[in-house]
């Protein structure tokens, strides 16, 4: 079975780069874990990239999704949003049927 990788916008890789991550040979890992108020959650880190993450770079940075999380984030798009509640890296995925107010949990 096929899987689309996940998308990372412009707006996100610029972030990266304002932060110097790779600089400091960092990457931002996006991972998805069991747990949060709708049974899955995201974790958003700057990490180390693993030998076998999948890595999708732009503007000299680069993002990372480790084979376990990477079906569950099959075609979402990972952004940066500056909005009134705060800066943060958000996830639009369309394998959620339904996500908690905070963004950050969701079920499938």
């Amino acid at each position: 079975m096929l899987t689309l990788p996940p998308n990372v916008t412009d707006r996100a890789f610029a972030r990266l780069a304002e932060i110097g991550a790779s600089a400091s040979g960092k990457a931002l890992r996006v991972a998805v874990e069991g747990g949060g108020c709708s049974g899955f959650q995201y974790e958003i880190t700057l990490d180390d990239p693993a030998e076998d993450d999948l890595r999708l770079t732009g503007e000299g940075e680069t993002v990372v999704v480790d084979s376990v999380s990477l079906p569950f984030l099959a075609g979402a798009t990972i952004d940066f949003t500056d909005e009134l509640i705060g800066a943060r890296f958000a996830v639009d995925n369309p394998n959620a049927s339904s996500s908690c107010g905070c963004g950050t949990s969701f079920s499938m």
